[in-house]
């Protein structure tokens, strides 16, 4: 599997130098946020090259929101040495992790639309045969069976 984006370009986004420690996280943070964006698109690129450009931007905004709070603190206070963290993010808290939008996105992307679809279901090795309105299929047809009336008037069946 293929990182949609480089080290180099998550250090461009970022306010600070990366020590040598920092550039290990942020390499694997490319790594999970390219994982995860393949399964939020459910498909795969071959290489980082050949998938669209909003993949990448996705990928490094998601690796830029880990790096700037790994913790996943919610507050945090100079005086006191205050920390908090909450909920609000769930298990996602102090991981890299795509945002609801940013799923729905990836999921678009991939060309998986989200809605209602209609299909038509028959059982297995069935044939369809058209039958005139007001008439209904026998069940286990012979070569003389006819088909059976379900309405009395078949002029205006309805």
């Amino acid at each position: 599997m293929a990182n949609f984006a480089t080290l180099d370009e998550l250090k461009a986004r970022l306010d600070w130098t990366l020590d040598a420690d920092e550039e290990r996280i942020a390499t694997s943070a490319l790594e999970d946020a390219s994982d995860l964006a393949s399964f939020h698109a459910g498909r795969d690129w071959p290489d980082g090259a050949s998938a669209p450009r909003l993949v990448r931007t996705l990928v490094l905004k998601a690796c830029k929101r880990y790096m700037d709070n790994p913790s996943g603190y919610t507050q945090s206070r100079a005086g006191d040495e205050t920390l908090g963290w909450n909920d609000s993010q769930g298990e996602d808290a102090g991981t890299v992790h795509f945002t609801a939008e940013e799923q729905k996105l990836l999921a678009e992307i991939g060309g998986r639309k989200p809605g209602l679809y209609s299909v038509q279901v028959s059982a297995w090795n069935s044939v369809r045969r058209p039958v005139a309105a007001g008439l209904v299929p026998v069940a286990q047809p012979t070569p003389d069976s006819k088909p059976f009336p379900l309405f009395a008037d078949e002029v205006e069946p309805w």
